[in-house]
């Protein structure tokens, strides 16, 4: 038998406790995410219920349009993702009884869900947010994929919900009121992003990753059906094993996103994970590898030439686009597309590597996840180091007066980078760990927030955004390092690195698949000894080890360089107009938002060179150019 994983999604639905839904409005707020799914449209209709649902036929099927339903049509589906371990649950589930209408490997989840209700999310391996009207409970269940790869938004109204794969389409909905909530404000200027639950409105919340939600008679519950966790570990032999069970993992994750009826290729940076998921691809499949790579026509800017040697060494058939982007066209269209205020500069190659490759293939897979898993980033040696900084100064004579004299001078550092290791130290003066790697992290700090914001916003807030990360921070008695990646599983990998994935390859109907979080491998991850993770300043060192010999030794000893477009330069030249212009005009200063006074500083010191601001700016530049098109 044939089966098939149904791929690009968007759901949406209207719960109603009383009355008839409107069906006009169901429609108009499914068919508004067409780009999610532009072939097929499929809904749930009855008195106060409506689901709506939007799919890319991958190839011409008569089975597998949803909603689907189980055996008494009862139970109603919709969903926008995969399930990897769908045959093998499907088997076990026919072997009880249960009868599959379709070939789809969403059609498992409603069966599970008959045998296990809302445990059936344990047996699930994939990524995912689905939403399971149950008739006879007259019950409303939906759920959200481990990591947070898959999005799903709602808004409870009374005691009605709406629901859908995005805002935009829920601001559709006349009842529910696009009224900003400062704290999403406040935390978008600390992590270029707004954690969930919140959003930017305060009527829409987001369904945070690796929860569900139970909705009945206007009641709603919120659970959480699983998390990592770093305290359990298993200790093997010697280091050889460990490579052993880190490869067989790997592969195995790899293996499972390979299954594929369309074309389907891989994005290319250039980098260790990238070039290690196309290795095993190469290894796996039985015809050649097709390749992605994206560079800019900057110098220091491009990775094309690391890409490269990995395509060479795997014989892929590969493909490389060099793009000076017209950042005028793409920026409104890609905040349109995000929905709310997201600031992760990445996200423009990242919509381009996705649009060039969408023209070859229907599904991508990515290295996304390998550097929060396994120690790839910088800020963990460093907040290491940094600890050992402070260890150092709590024996000094004079470690109490440190802390007022970084207070009083550290603003005045002339450049970016002394402004940043004096903000840094500052941090490390009052010991908190949490704190000195918040710093490798945050855009604006609670400090410069305190100048940046007006004052009638900073009365509306109640709270500080850095705990948010101090409260993952605090959940496990474990190592420093442990503590960071803990951190990073839970809030910059779904609610940055995700988000940006997901919208950019969403936005051109391509799938991406990302190996690096297949649950079982970051909870096998998760049980090796930190050490094997980072090791001195070497990062990803068991992973590392491994791949001697299997990836060439120029991308094993490359300095990580990340993915970020020159947005410096950008503003320093054809977006130096337009930046001045949104951030200095009459309605920037007539909503009240920003303290006036600080901003125009900002905007002096960085073109007079006095300080590098580009990241900073560019948080204000999003935020207003995403007001414009949302609110206005």
């Amino acid at each position: 038998m044939t089966y098939y994983l149904y791929k690009m999604c968007a759901i949406c639905g209207i719960i109603k406790s009383d009355g008839k839904i409107d069906e006009k409005l169901l429609f108009e707020m499914t068919r508004l995410m067409n780009y999610r799914g532009p072939d097929e449209e499929g809904y749930f209709l009855e008195k106060n219920v409506g689901l709506g649902h939007r799919r890319l036929s991958i190839i011409d099927l008569k089975t597998g349009k949803q909603p689907l339903f189980n055996e008494n049509k009862k139970i109603v589906l919709i969903c926008n993702g995969e399930i990897y371990n769908f045959k093998e649950l499907r088997e076990n589930l026919e072997k009880k009884g249960h009868q599959f209408k379709t070939n789809s490997d969403n059609e498992v989840i409603i069966h599970l869900y008959e045998e296990k209700k809302e445990k059936c999310l344990e047996y699930l391996r994939g990524m995912f947010a689905f939403a399971l009207w149950d008739g006879e409970k007259k019950e409303l269940f939906m759920a959200r994929d481990r990591m947070g790869q898959k999005p799903l938004v709602y808004s409870v109204i009374g005691k009605d919900i709406i629901f859908s794969s995005e805002i935009k389409s829920l601001l559709l909905y006349p009842e529910i009121k696009k009224e900003i909530d400062f704290e999403g404000l406040n935390d978008y200027l600390t992590y270029q992003a707004i954690p969930s639950p919140k959003t930017i409105f305060k009527s829409i919340k987001k369904l945070s990753p690796a929860h569900y939600l139970i909705w009945k008679n206007g009641n709603v519950r919120i659970g959480r059906y699983w998390n990592v966790d770093f305290s359990r570990k298993i200790k093997l032999k010697n280091e050889i094993e460990y490579e052993e069970l880190l490869w067989e993992r790997l592969k195995e994750a790899t293996k499972l996103r390979l299954i594929s009826d369309v074309p389907l290729g891989a994005f290319l940076s250039g980098g260790i994970d990238s070039s290690t998921i196309v290795g095993l691809m190469s290894e796996i499949s039985n015809r050649p590898v097709k390749t992605f790579s994206i560079g800019f026509d900057i110098e220091n800017y491009s990775e094309l030439k690391y890409a490269k040697l990995v395509a060479e060494r795997f014989n892929t058939e590969h493909y490389e686009f060099v793009v000076k982007p017209d950042v005028f066209e793409i920026l409104p269209k890609l905040i349109w597309h995000y929905n709310e205020p997201f600031a992760d500069t990445s996200l423009i190659p990242t919509y381009y590597v996705a649009n060039e490759t969408s023209k070859y293939v229907k599904v991508a897979l990515n290295g996304d996840g390998g550097d929060e898993n396994l120690a790839g980033y910088d800020r963990y040696y460093q907040t290491i180091l940094g600890m050992k900084i402070v260890n150092f100064l709590r024996k000094l004579p004079l470690r109490n007066k440190f802390h007022f004299i970084m207070k009083k001078f550290h603003s005045s550092f002339p450049s970016i980078f002394l402004f940043r290791a004096g903000n840094w130290l500052l941090e490390a003066s009052k010991n908190e760990p949490s704190f000195l790697y918040a710093h490798r992290m945050w855009i604006f700090s609670d400090e410069l927030k305190e100048k940046l914001l007006s004052e009638e916003i900073k009365n509306k807030l109640s709270y500080s955004s850095l705990s948010i990360l101090d409260n993952w921070w605090k959940k496990l008695d474990v190592s420093l390092l442990e503590k960071m990646l803990y951190t990073d599983l839970h809030l910059y990998l779904p609610e940055v690195l995700m988000v940006k994935i997901d919208i950019a390859t969403m936005a051109n109907s391509l799938e991406g698949r990302s190996p690096f979080l297949d649950h079982k491998l970051i909870e096998t991850i998760a049980s090796f000894p930190p050490e094997l993770k980072l090791k001195g300043k070497t990062s990803k060192y068991i992973l590392k080890k491994k791949l001697k010999g299997f990836l060439p030794e120029e991308i094993l000893k490359r300095k990580k360089m990340g993915f970020s477009p020159p947005i410096k330069e950008w503003f320093q030249n054809e977006l130096k107009e337009m930046l001045r212009s949104l951030l200095t005009d009459r309605k920037f200063k007539q909503r009240g938002y920003f303290n006036q006074k600080f901003v125009e500083k900002m905007i002096k010191e960085f073109f007079e060179e006095k300080r590098d601001w580009s990241h900073g700016l560019w948080l204000l530049f999003v935020f207003e150019l995403w007001y414009r098109i949302f609110l206005e």
